[in-house]
């Protein structure tokens, strides 16, 4: 991933805030701006990982492109959404659900790993090399931003087996 970005950065000379590599990541469902993520919610959040019976599946990152908001993102996304990306967004959905909470948007699956913000011009949707991403697991992640942004994982699941 840091290697598309890099060429997309030698091609394209965009202005902008690039990301760290080593905080990429997909998020697939954001759970809101809360300033202390409440304990129902970070229960609510477990109950649903732990009802997530997916195996493991590879995303392949073979796109590259913007949103047009207000920052002007750029990602690394994919032109398929593979059946069992699909498959863990619903699960982790439909448990959010059944727990009577709407604490889930559930109006797109937009896959992607913003590597760029601030641009100071949309990126067209642009092929880049495919990049294979094999998916074993998913976590849940307090994130905390701003200039010296952290990330902290409060649980873990391994794709096709139980919680850790």
């Amino acid at each position: 991933m840091a290697a598309a970005a890099g060429q997309l950065r030698v091609d394209t000379e965009p202005q902008g805030r690039w990301l760290n590599p080593l905080r990429y990541h997909l998020t697939l469902h954001y759970l809101g701006n809360h300033a202390v993520l409440a304990p129902e919610l970070i229960a609510l959040a477990g109950a649903a990982g732990d009802a997530v019976h997916t195996a493991p599946f590879d995303l392949v990152l073979n796109r590259a492109g913007s949103f047009r908001n207000r920052d002007i993102p750029w990602w690394l996304g994919c032109e398929e959404v593979p059946a069992g990306l699909r498959d863990l967004w619903n699960s982790i959905a439909e448990s959010f659900k059944a727990a009577g909470s709407h604490a889930l948007d559930r109006s797109r699956l937009a896959p992607h790993v913003t590597i760029l913000r601030d641009a100071r011009k949309p990126l067209p949707s642009t092929p880049i090399a495919p990049i294979v991403w094999p998916v074993a697991e998913f976590v849940l992640i307090d994130s905390l931003l701003g200039a010296e942004s952290t990330y902290t994982v409060l649980r873990r699941w391994t794709l096709g087996s139980s919680a850790q």
